[in-house]
């Protein structure tokens, strides 16, 4: 098997986190405004504001995508963690959030937040075996999560 390199926020690969993102969420839940802003502005809404995303790429293709969203100048939020359904199973969401918790650290946080719901087993297993806990969640954050998740740095 090919190995499974992290590549950087470029963007020229844009299109991946929209396409790779949209996918799960469609298939799941249904596309909020907060998404489509993403999605079709990631720079505007997640690069300049002081996140970063970044990409795993499998041979010559583009398989998954994670975006870290700055909260505060301690505080993360890991967003938009997505592999293309042709990588599923092969250890890609664990490789993409490791790399982006050591981003994460290199960009000064000393938290990571996350929201996810109850029914994306596999990200939940993920988040867990890198020591994620449950917090509790505020209400009104987002309208499809259940579970809100911290890690501390």
């Amino acid at each position: 098997m090919d190995q499974i390199e992290i590549l950087p926020y470029s963007p020229e690969l844009n299109p991946f986190f929209k396409s790779i993102n949209q996918a799960w969420v469609e298939q799941f839940f249904s596309i909020e405004p907060f998404d489509q802003a993403q999605f079709d502005s990631p720079e505007e809404t997640i690069v300049i504001p002081g996140g970063t995303i970044i990409y795993a790429k499998l041979g010559e293709g583009i398989v998954g995508t994670v975006g870290l969203h700055k909260v505060s100048d301690e505080v993360y939020e890991l967003i938009k963690m997505g592999v293309a359904a042709s990588a599923q199973g092969k250890g890609v969401g664990m490789i993409l959030a490791k790399a982006i918790l050591a981003k994460a650290k290199e960009m000064g946080a000393k938290k990571v937040v996350l929201y996810t719901h109850s029914k994306l087993a596999p990200a939940l297993r993920i988040y867990e075996k890198l020591g994620f806990k449950e917090a509790e969640l505020e209400e009104g954050k987002y309208c499809r999560c259940d579970i809100k998740m911290e890690l501390d740095l």
